[in-house]
């Protein structure tokens, strides 16, 4: 006899994540993904005043991302009440690999920016100035900012390849992957 296939509620396949860890993965995800755009178009306003206000943009934002991140690492290592996984063998140590790199990822990136911005040295909003750490040193600035792209670039990859993930649990697999993650309840 075959059995079919059925999709159980997100509650019976160990409960949904607390909404504090959904709000901070979304607000991750969504500021990485301006973050990347930004960077990707930041010589594209017409004047340079537009470029600073767009690059101080990016700058705020990378700083969001960064705080977000401390909170969410913080509220993670810290929760004992995390739903328990439904991936089993090695689809759970790809899943467990694959979010601790994109946490260290994440840091990497972050902290790149803050080096980017740091060894050029920038204007936020045109209201004050972040001095450069070496003015006249553009082979560090140039090499700084090169691996910042490399690892926003990555963390973008890795991401995408999550959310395919994620999309295979909910449309393949038919489990309460995806579910128990988003901000709604999806049947």
């Amino acid at each position: 006899m075959t059995e079919s296939i059925v999709a159980e509620p997100a509650i019976t396949q160990g409960l949904r994540y607390d909404p504090t860890t959904i709000a901070l993965h979304w607000v991750t995800a969504v500021l990485v993904v301006l973050l990347w755009i930004i960077g990707q178009t930041v010589d594209f306003p017409p004047t340079p005043a537009l470029r600073v206000d767009y690059r101080s943009l990016h700058i705020v934002f990378g700083a969001t991302l960064g705080i977000i991140l401390l909170a969410r690492l913080a509220w993670r290592l810290t929760r004992r009440d995390v739903p328990p996984p439904i991936d089993q063998g090695l689809l759970l140590v790809i899943a467990r690999l694959t979010h601790w790199g994109l946490y260290v990822l994440l840091v990497v990136a972050v902290g790149l920016g803050i080096g980017t911005t740091w060894t050029r040295g920038d204007s936020l909003f045109g209201l004050f100035s972040i001095p450069a750490f070496d003015p006249g040193n553009r082979a560090l600035m140039r090499q700084i900012h090169s691996w910042h792209a490399l690892a926003a670039n990555t963390v973008l990859i890795v991401a995408g390849l999550h959310a395919a993930a994620a999309l295979f649990h909910h449309f393949v697999m038919r489990d309460a992957t995806l579910r128990r993650m988003l901000p709604w309840q999806l049947r």
